[in-house]
């Protein structure tokens, strides 16, 4: 808590280029609050070389392609998740930029994009690398939309990558100094997603819009999954699905609305 508390006052009540780091200075506010604390281990540092090559998956050389049908039938319907979440991020950044990049460079680009990084990133034993709300959240904190600092970002983390010390420095960070963080981060893309509602004037007095919304938040949020066979499929997974499934047979007023 005392990482988001920092966070909020820099963000508030710094100025000019200062202004711009609220992030980055709110976590390194709470790392040293977190070293006076005993929270942080400093092993993993010293032990670390100062070059440090990433481990890399290659296709057929250290490792042969297989399907695994199982993970691929629970992990398919959460390809409906990142898609609606990417379409919820670029109506956010639309709303930021004042732009629409629905039209330009139109949702198809992006939507391929995303899906062959996440590929690209899986063959070579890497995360998802789909749309992140923690970035758009920093992008609305800072207002700092060029897309050369973000390409920027993406050299220098990789080039960071390389270096031991500093990536088991950034692992050492402690969880509730993360935590501080993301609860700010994601609480701001929440926030923002909420502004495209009220800009769209979406009228939740409409049952529709409200039966929609209330399931997709209560099975999203809450925690529930669905266990089919022997797949499970997350709540995230089926509320997304559900959402969309309400959105086409709900029709656009109650019976007792006309």
């Amino acid at each position: 808590m005392i990482t988001l508390a920092l966070t909020i006052i820099y963000n508030m009540f710094l100025k000019r280029f200062i202004s711009l780091l609220p992030i980055l200075l709110g976590i390194v506010s709470g790392y040293i609050v977190a070293i006076f604390f005993g929270l942080v281990d400093f092993s993993t540092v010293a032990k670390a070389g100062w070059f440090s090559l990433p481990h890399f998956q290659v296709p057929f050389l250290t490792y042969h392609p297989q399907f695994y049908w199982g993970a691929i039938l629970s992990m398919a319907p959460i390809a409906f998740v990142t898609m609606t979440e990417h379409m919820g991020h670029i109506m956010v950044l639309n709303k930021l930029t004042n732009q629409n990049f629905f039209k330009d460079p139109g949702l198809n680009h992006t939507l391929a994009g995303d899906g062959t990084a996440s590929i690209i990133a899986g063959l070579v034993g890497g995360p998802a690398v789909t749309s992140y709300g923690e970035n758009i959240g920093v992008i609305a904190m800072t207002k700092v939309q060029s897309v050369w600092v973000l390409g920027g970002a993406g050299f220098f983390a990789i080039v960071f990558a390389f270096i031991g010390k500093l990536s088991a420095l950034i692992e050492s960070i402690p969880g509730p100094v993360i935590g501080g963080i993301s609860f700010l981060l994601f609480g701001v893309i929440a926030s923002n997603g909420l502004r495209v509602l009220i800009d769209n004037r979406v009228d939740f007095n409409r049952k529709r819009n409200l039966m929609i919304a209330s399931t997709i938040l209560v099975i999203g949020i809450g925690g529930a999954s669905l266990q089919f066979g022997g797949y499970t499929f997350s709540g995230l997974a089926v509320a997304t699905v559900l959402g969309i499934l309400l959105n086409f047979v709900l029709p656009a007023k109650a019976a007792n609305e006309e």
